[in-house]
C-alpha cells in the first residue's frame, strides 16, 4: 500500500509540473491505470485459451453470475461496493457445478451452461430487487458496464495479488492447457490429468473474470476476453504469435479505453470504451487479413 501511494504521488506531481495532463492528478484515474496494466496481460493470455477450447459462452455466463453473486453478498450484509467473500464464492462454486455435471451427464456445454446461466440470472434478479433499498443502483450500473470512479486501493490489491498467483499457476501449465484444448487424447497420452486441467482452467477463468469486473463490468467482460485474442488470431502465424499479440491487443484496448474518453471529454463507462478500442484493432485486423489473402 505504501508503494502505491508513493508511485500516486509521485504521477500527481508529473501532473502537476505538466509534465503529464491535468486528469492525471485524479487518484481515480490512477487507479484505473494501474488496474487496466494489470488487467490487460491476464486478459490476453486467457482470452487465447478461452477461444481455442472454444467456452466463449462460459465466461459470459460467469459475467452474469458475478452479478448475482454481488446481490447475495448484499442481501447477506456485505458492503455493497465490494462484496468480495460472496461474489467469489458464488462464481466459483457456479463454475464448479457447471463442469461437473458437464462430466457427469456428458450433456453438451452450451446447454448445460445456458441452464445454469437462466437460473442464476433468475436468482440475481430477484435478490436485486430485495437489495434496491440497501443498495445504491448506480453502484449495480456501474457493475454492470464498469467505472474508473468505484476502483479502490482494496481493489487494486486483490487484482495485484490474483494476476501474480493467476501467472504463476498458467504460465507453467500454458502449453498443456493449449494441448489438451486442441487433442485431449494426445494429453492423456503424455500423461496429462486433463480432468484437473479443465477445472484448473474454469476456476482459473473465474478467477480473472472477478478481477475484471469493478473496470469492465460483468456485461462486457466476456467481449475482453475473445476481441483481443480474436484480433491476434487473425494475423498470427504461429501460437507464440498468438499469445504476444493477444496481450498486446488486450493491454492498448484497457489503456486506450480508460485513456480516451478522459482526453475527448466524453462521459463514457470505462467498459463500453475499453470494447470499442478493442472493436477498432479487430476491425483492423479483418481488413489486414483481408488484404493480406488478395
Amino acid at each position: 500500500m505504501y508503494l502505491l501511494n508513493l508511485f500516486r504521488e509521485y504521477i500527481i506531481s508529473l501532473s502537476l509540473n505538466s509534465y503529464l495532463p491535468s486528469f492525471m492528478q485524479y487518484n481515480f484515474v490512477i487507479n484505473a491505470l494501474i488496474s487496466a496494466i494489470f488487467l490487460g496481460p491476464i486478459l490476453g493470455i486467457f482470452g487465447t485459451l478461452i477461444i481455442t477450447k472454444k467456452m466463449a459462452f462460459f465466461s459470459e455466463a460467469i459475467g452474469h453470475s458475478a452479478l448475482t453473486g454481488i446481490a447475495l453478498g448484499i442481501f447477506l450484509g456485505e458492503n455493497p461496493t465490494s462484496p468480495y467473500i460472496m461474489l467469489y464464492g458464488y462464481c466459483i462454486i457456479f463454475a464448479i457445478i457447471i463442469t461437473y455435471t458437464k462430466n457427469k451427464t456428458k450433456m453438451s456445454s452450451d446447454t448445460l451452461i445456458g441452464i445454469f446461466l437462466s437460473i442464476t440470472i433468475a436468482i440475481g434478479g430477484a435478490l436485486i430487487i430485495i437489495i434496491s433499498s440497501k443498495a445504491n443502483i448506480h453502484v449495480l450500473e456501474s457493475l454492470l458496464f464498469g467505472s474508473i470512479l468505484t476502483v479502490n486501493d482494496l481493489d487494486i490489491m486483490i487484482l495485484i495479488v490474483s494476476t501474480i498467483v493467476l501467472l504463476i499457476i498458467t504460465i507453467p501449465n500454458y502449453n498443456n492447457l493449449i494441448l489438451g484444448s486442441f487433442n485431449s487424447n494426445m494429453a492423456k497420452i503424455k500423461g496429462i490429468n486433463v480432468k484437473f486441467l479443465d477445472y484448473l482452467f474454469i476456476i482459473l477463468v473465474t478467477l480473472v473474470t472477478l478481477a475484471s469486473i469493478k473496470i469492465i463490468g460483468t456485461a462486457l467482460v466476456e467481449a475482453l476476453f475473445l476481441i483481443p485474442a480474436a484480433s491476434s488470431k487473425n494475423i498470427s502465424r504461429s501460437v507464440k504469435s498468438f499469445f504476444w499479440f493477444s496481450i498486446l491487443f488486450s493491454l492498448s484496448s484497457t489503456i486506450l479505453g480508460i485513456l480516451l474518453p478522459l482526453i475527448l471529454n466524453i462521459p463514457l463507462p470505462s467498459g463500453g470504451s475499453i470494447i470499442m478500442v478493442s472493436a477498432v484493432f479487430f476491425i483492423i485486423t479483418i481488413i489486414y487479413k483481408t488484404l493480406r489473402k488478395a
